[in-house]
């Protein structure tokens, strides 16, 4: 909606000039009627939904809002005096306009208005945040700031009146825990406690109960875009990996403990009444996904853990003789993994895949194991953040090599098919309904 605004602001500035020319008179009275029925058009908008009322849409209220002022003003206190019109003034002040239009859309052209994948559960979602403190840790990225704080947000059905699985959701790096809303919201409403976590410092940022807010660590930042791009040998990025992966899988414990502690307090709040514990799930997207599969090896209440588009990095044991050593042993829980193209076509050419790639091996040791790739989609395709901020996926994927931006495939249909994909295999593995039998290729 905001290149359509922008290009009719453009069009319409185009002919007031040209008109102005024409006239030979700077047309003062109808740049008045034209600022007060931008006004009403943009409420008229709002009002039938065309615009739905958020952030993207403040700094252009408050323009028009101004500007529809002065034009009433002017227009009360007529002034009759004849101004010529000059030709350089009519054609800079049309061009500071444009500029300052620009300037307030800024919110909607990052952060587009777009409609919401398909919700398909019966329950209505509500949503509750909180912050917890680990008195076991402190925070290692800004010791003065004492124990670490992980900020934590629910999805879970409002209308609830049973006690139902938990799902618990763990971001990739640069990531934030509203990165896949979609999927939280469609789990809700069929019947799940999902729980996102923010982990602080690995987090493009996150905000506190205090509201007090951290930005992702620069040294983890510059990291991971070494990492990707090549600029670590073998040995060196598995030491860095794992100290990420420590602290993930810190975070995620620290978190599920507290969930299941407030289960048992009868004055806990009423989310936690939701909550089933004896039915547990793990779900991630990226480092979030390695770091909730060794999540499921350190515990044995995980039922179900679902990867979206990570080589699990925990179970590279060791590195060792210039190769990664893999876990011997079998992995614990049943495991879905959903496969971007960038993956795919990393990991379907090497020979005796299960030997040497971490994802693979998984699924050839898992109880029960599944392999899903979505077709025409890059690294982010499997979050929320094409339909949020396409221009952010165009940033990451020049930022990192393979991590966004070529993706080909509908954003619906790519999102809606790995909500589907979760929730039934969720189903089956923590409620026990039905089977699941995916195909491999969508």
């Amino acid at each position: 909606m905001a290149d359509i605004i922008f290009l009719i602001a453009v069009v319409i500035e185009v002919c007031f000039v040209v008109f102005c020319f024409y006239s030979r008179s700077p047309q003062r009275q109808i740049r008045n009627y034209l600022r007060i029925t931008a006004l009403v058009l943009f409420v008229v908008l709002l009002a039938v939904s065309i615009l739905q009322w958020s952030f993207r849409w403040y700094g252009l209220a408050a323009l028009l809002f101004v500007w529809a002022l002065l034009g009433l003003w002017s227009l009360l206190h007529k002034n009759t005096h004849k101004v010529e019109l000059k030709a350089g003034l009519a054609i800079f002040r049309a061009l500071g306009t444009l500029l300052i239009i620009w300037l307030v859309l800024l919110p909607a052209f990052i952060f587009p208005q777009h409609a919401n994948p398909r919700v398909t559960g019966s329950h209505p979602v509500d949503t509750v945040s909180y912050s917890y403190s680990d008195p076991q840790r402190i925070e290692t990225f800004n010791p003065a700031s004492g124990n670490r704080m992980v900020n934590v947000q629910f999805w879970y059905p409002a209308d609830g009146k049973d006690t139902y699985p938990l799902v618990v959701f763990s971001h990739g790096a640069f990531g934030m825990k509203g990165g896949n809303i979609s999927t939280y919201t469609e789990l809700a409403s069929n019947g799940y406690v999902v729980c996102a976590i923010d982990h602080p410092y690995h987090a493009l940022l996150t905000s506190d109960s205090q509201h007090h807010t951290v930005f992702i660590d620069k040294t983890f930042l510059q990291e991971v875009l070494d990492i990707n791009n090549g600029q670590y040998n073998d040995a060196e990025a598995y030491k860095i990996e794992q100290k990420w992966l420590l602290l993930r899988t810190q975070d995620i414990n620290f978190v599920l403990n507290t969930i299941l502690n407030q289960t048992k307090n009868q004055n806990a709040d009423p989310v936690y009444r939701l909550i089933n514990p004896q039915k547990i799930g793990l779900m991630g997207h990226s480092l979030g996904a390695a770091a909730s599969a060794q999540v499921a090896r350190q515990r044995s209440d995980i039922g179900a853990v679902v990867n979206l588009d990570a080589d699990l990095l925990g179970e590279y044991i060791e590195f060792k003789d210039g190769k990664n050593v893999l876990n011997p042993a079998p992995f614990p829980a049943p495991i879905l993994s959903i496969l971007a193209d960038d993956m795919t076509r990393l990991i379907n050419p090497i020979p005796d895949a299960e030997n040497v790639v971490a994802v693979k091996h998984v699924d050839a040791g898992a109880p029960a194991a599944f392999e899903v790739a979505i077709t025409g989609t890059d690294h982010q395709s499997l979050t929320d953040l094409p339909l949020i901020s396409p221009l952010m996926v165009s940033f990451i994927s020049g930022a990192v090599k393979k991590a966004g931006g070529g993706e080909t495939a509908d954003k619906y249909r790519v999102i809606e098919t790995m909500n589907d994909l979760a929730l039934s295999f969720f189903n089956v593995y923590l409620k026990s309904e039905g089977r699941f039998t995916p195909k491999s290729t969508y």
